[in-house]
């Protein structure tokens, strides 16, 4: 991509939703495959990928397929013809996460690197250029300084930086998570996380002693960069993705919308800078991205560690407040609204807090406006059953049946700018078509030349018809007419000439679109980073093995799906930390009398019904790594896929007491 464009990436659970994208702005979707995708639940077949595609590639848009899991030896064949199938059907560029794949005959598919290869180095960074990664998304948990510290270790015309501006996030780095597959059998890495980061926790210390009581400590905030885009711009990001394999149509095409317009007056503003893709877009809503499902927003640690990052009181959508309860009858409820323009509907969805700071729902059967904002609304469920609503309750709306149904409906046009000339021949007239990319198409055809009787009607006849390209994917810029005199022509003419016209256009745009080019490795092999791989580096197949082997690692453990690590390892490595969010900082704590002088700070205990995890600290990195152990059933469960006998040591003790995991670029310390 050229380091001036700025692509804003939207993702597509299925080929409509992608339309929906492109048409809502997106320079690019990307959309899972019919399998080896990290979102299991969001496969599409290959010939409805391929009908997204030509519809991207109107606009000069691209289409991403993501094939991001590690595979085991026996896939590796059918992602290799999955993949040929995908390129076949036009896909611009794979997602990975599998360096086995580099090692497969693939066609020449540009390649970019997920965010499951869990990139937060300069070298690592380097490393996945040098080996023919023409994208990588950076790790979410990135500030500003080390996104520019690895723009600055990478060339731009080489390697586009990524990084995720909203949606959920992860809490672990990702690719970094294992407690899934721990516990349940399903991996992560594989596509089929359970979630266990959304489960409410009671925190102990090691005595017993509750910090924490039904808490989601490890529920994280949506991520929201809105504010920030200009500073990742400066910073060397020029893609910026939208979380969101699993969301509606109504999610993607507002938080489309909604990044669109930010990233457009920007390029308006900056002049250095262009949109990826062809045409402009225009909507017939306002985008807000309070509108759809959120946990409440944080923009993470873009600007620095802040401690309100997380979402403990609940993992769902607590909405946006609208009011309180004034009364509350035995089949109705009063609210009172904080503002008269506040308007309530036919299968709204409110919710509020109970006594104990759960959240409970109240979905509306039907509203009734009484006067001075308020409205009397009769729930879908018995009044009786809401528990602890009673006056004085805040109420929020967390769904607003007005909203969806503007997002139900055509709610946008993307339109490439075209210049029209009218010319006269010989014989009759030719239509130039010349579009904001250059792209040109002239259509002759025969027809006599009558004097028009009235000069002024006659021309602005002429306009009017070539001008209407309202079915099409053009929007006139400019209409010239050079001609001798303005001549009479029908109607019926001009619109099949201008039919004919805006279709060599389009057959002219489609062979003039080029997809993006393979990278080709650097001569000679780049080197990777370290010398010692363990299981963090998720190797799940002899391909991959290889593949760091090439690249000058001496030993190479088999990735935690291979159950070869069936002790206490580090099932998540985290840049948040419990400990922080909750006031037990070391570093907080300094000269701070009270609760911190009172409960251990390291290490902690998550406990959820019969499972336990313990919290372990790195300070000096100021990372959480989250301990447990492969359940003794999903271990027999698996076959261990060994690449060495002796493996490096996994873990470690620090002299304070902490713990942690022995990571790959340790070795030698």
């Amino acid at each position: 991509m050229d380091p001036h464009q700025l692509e804003l990436l939207a993702p597509a659970r299925d080929a409509d939703i992608g339309i929906e994208a492109v048409n809502h702005g997106a320079d690019a979707v990307y959309i899972g495959g019919p399998s080896f995708g990290a979102r299991a639940a969001a496969s599409n077949e290959v010939s409805d990928i391929a009908r997204l595609a030509t519809h991207a590639h109107r606009f000069n848009a691209r289409v991403f397929a993501t094939l991001n899991t590690i595979l085991r030896d026996d896939e590796l064949e059918p992602a290799r013809q999955q993949i040929w199938q995908l390129y076949d059907a036009g896909v611009d560029a794979l997602i990975i996460q599998d360096m086995g794949l580099l090692e497969l005959d693939l066609p020449p598919i540009q390649l970019h690197a997920s965010t499951q290869t869990d990139i937060r180095t300069p070298q690592k960074a380097r490393f996945l250029q040098d080996v023919g990664l023409s994208q990588i998304v950076l790790a979410r948990e990135l500030d500003l300084q080390q996104i520019a510290d690895i723009r600055a270790a990478t060339d731009p015309a080489r390697c586009t930086l990524e990084f995720f501006v909203h949606g959920a996030l992860c809490v672990a780095y990702s690719g970094q998570c294992y407690i899934s597959h721990a516990h349940t059998g399903r991996s992560a890495n594989r596509g089929d996380c359970s979630q266990a980061c959304r489960l409410p926790y009671q925190v102990t210390d090691m005595e017993g002693r509750i910090v924490a009581h039904g808490k989601h400590v490890l529920s994280m905030k949506d991520n929201n960069q809105s504010g920030n885009l200009e500073a990742l711009i400066d910073a060397g990001i020029r893609s910026f993705k939208i979380e969101g394999r699993y969301k509606d149509m109504g999610y993607v095409k507002n938080i489309t919308a909604h990044y669109r317009t930010l990233l457009d007056e920007i390029v308006e503003r900056r002049p250095e800078f262009a949109r990826a893709s062809s045409g402009r877009t225009t909507f017939a809503f306002t985008p807000d991205p309070d509108q759809n499902f959120n946990r409440e927003f944080t923009d993470y640690f873009v600007g620095g560690r802040k401690a309100d990052i997380g979402a403990f009181d609940t993992p769902k959508n607590p909405g946006l407040p609208i009011g309180h309860v004034g009364r509350v009858g035995d089949k109705w409820v009063e609210l009172q609204t904080d503002t008269p323009d506040i308007v309530l509907n036919n299968g709204d969805g409110l919710c509020y807090y109970t006594l104990q700071k759960e959240l409970a729902g109240l979905a509306i059967n039907r509203a009734e406006k009484q006067s001075g904002g308020v409205w009397r609304v009769f729930p879908k469920d018995p009044v009786a059953s809401l528990k602890d609503l009673r006056a004085g309750t805040l109420v929020n709306r967390n769904r607003d049946m007005n909203w969806t149904r503007v997002l139900d409906k055509a709610s946008s046009e993307r339109r490439i700018g075209v210049w029209l000339n009218l010319a006269e021949t010989a014989d009759g007239f030719a239509l130039t078509l010349t579009d904001e990319d250059g792209n040109t198409a002239t259509v002759n055809a025969t027809h006599a030349k009558e004097t028009a009787r009235d000069a002024a009607k006659a021309e602005a006849t002429l306009r009017e018809h070539l001008g209407k390209l309202g079915t099409t994917p053009f929007s006139a810029r400019g209409i010239a007419l050079e001609l001798s005199q303005p001549w009479f022509v029908p109607a019926s003419f001009l619109n099949a000439l201008r039919r004919d016209a805006v279709a060599a256009l389009e057959a002219a745009r489609a062979a003039a679109y080029l997809r993006p080019g393979r990278s080709m490795p650097a001569e000679p092999a780049a080197i990777y980073p370290e010398d010692t791989l363990s299981y963090l580096a998720n190797v799940y197949n002899h391909k991959a093995r290889d593949f760091y082997a090439k690249h000058g690692v001496q030993v190479i453990a088999a990735a935690y799906e291979s159950h070869e690590e069936t002790g206490e390892v580090s099932l998540m490595i985290t840049r948040h930390c419990v400990r922080y969010s909750l006031s037990l900082c070391p570093k907080q704590a300094r000269g701070v009398t009270g609760v911190q002088g009172t409960v251990r700070a390291a290490p902690l205990a998550l406990i959820n019904g019969s499972e336990k995890l313990t919290l372990r600290f790195d300070c000096k990195r100021c990372e959480m790594h989250v301990v447990g152990k492969l359940k003794p059933a999903i271990a027999k469960a698996g076959t261990p896929l060994t690449f060495y006998r002796t493996l490096p040591v996994p873990r470690a003790h620090a002299g304070d007491g902490t713990f942690r995991t022995r990571l790959p670029e340790d070795i030698g310390k």
